[in-house]
């Protein structure tokens, strides 16, 4: 393999001079074995996601990166949150990977409330799930029910006014500048409150 393959080993230089070498991530690995995990055929899980077997088999064998929508698709398939598609490597395990998005470059996923972009879309297993995010909802009305996934939540309001509905707490209003951290199984969901639509990272 060439040093630019992206299956090529990372040789990570160590504090002692010698060299560890980083296992390449890979999300296609990562899918193949939480399906064997749940004793299914590549045919079954793909039914149980609403997916082409030939689709799952691409994403398996790392011949495709899946679209947001079939990340969900599959995480529903395999009764697991996106998120957790993602597996951090093992502690103390350093990577050297890195990736940049260059602006308007993200992965975009529309829906009525929002317009996400997916940030740092080549890197697979990560430990957090990046995007920009225009909102476009005026009311909490406009959603069917609260926002819930495992983890944490940073948001960071880039430009406009918002409220940050979340389940055990007041709405609160924030501007260019403010940031919220909150835990992401409890229920949220964010309105514009702006003229225009917010963008929130």
């Amino acid at each position: 393999m060439s040093e630019h393959d992206p299956r090529s080993l990372i040789r990570i230089a160590r504090a002692d001079g010698g060299a560890a070498v980083a296992a390449p991530l890979d999300l296609g690995q990562r899918v193949r074995g939480l399906r064997k995990d749940l004793g299914l055929t590549l045919e079954q899980a793909a039914r149980q996601a609403g997916l082409a077997r030939s689709t799952l088999s691409k994403i398996e064998n790392g011949q495709m990166s899946p679209t947001y929508e079939a990340l969900k698709k599959l995480a529903t398939g395999l009764d697991i949150s996106v998120p957790q598609l993602f597996t951090p490597p093992a502690p103390g395990q350093v990577t050297g990977r890195r990736v940049v998005t260059r602006v308007g470059e993200g992965a975009r996923h529309a829906t009525t409330t929002y317009e996400h972009e997916l940030l740092a879309e080549g890197l697979t297993r990560k430990q957090m799930l990046p995007y920009r995010a225009r909102v476009r909802a005026r009311r909490m009305e406009e959603f069917d029910g609260w926002v819930r996934h495992d983890g944490e939540e940073f948001l960071y309001v880039l430009t406009g006014v918002i409220r940050l509905y979340t389940e055990f707490y007041e709405p609160v209003e924030m501007r260019r500048g403010d940031s919220a951290y909150y835990d992401g199984t409890m229920g949220h969901n964010v309105v514009s409150v702006s003229p225009e639509d917010a963008t929130i990272l």
